[in-house]
């Protein structure tokens, strides 16, 4: 093959590459938001629910859960596959309806609870912009 030869890769837009940094945002928080439930379940949290065994029910369930989802989530968003956001959603509407839904059980952590809103929402209006990135692509062809 001669010098002159090139190979035509398909462009990539703009809004699929700031889909592709989203991804990795949030996989990264999801790794953060695992690890710190990793380390309430292993018993380095210095607070009142510090071991597993002495935690109510309720929050062992949670922390297990979402111990083992939110990992899960950021392996997949990190590799922007379909199932990745999915995970995400499920581990993120777990955790805003512990902590909004029942806060005399779990707690009230307002912050952390609009950052998923607002994530969820940002993803979603992404997702659309997509679709109707790939919609005017395919309607002028």
């Amino acid at each position: 093959m001669n010098g002159s030869a090139r190979v035509r890769l398909p462009r990539i837009s703009a809004t699929e590459l700031g889909y592709d940094w989203l991804c990795r945002a949030l996989a990264l928080t999801c790794m953060a938001i695992g690890l710190a439930y990793w380390i309430r379940l292993i018993g380095i949290y210095d607070g009142a629910l510090w071991r597993f065994d002495l935690m109510p029910l309720h929050w062992q369930v949670a922390c297990v859960v979402l111990s083992v989802l939110f990992p899960i989530a950021a392996t997949g968003l990190w590799m922007t596959v379909s199932w990745g956001p999915v995970i995400w959603a499920t581990a993120a509407v777990a955790e805003v309806a512990m902590y909004a839904g029942f806060p005399e059980l779990f707690g009230s952590r307002p912050a952390l609870v609009a950052f998923h809103v607002a994530a969820l929402a940002v993803f979603v209006v992404w997702r659309a912009l997509l679709a109707w990135e790939h919609y005017k692509r395919t309607s002028s062809a």
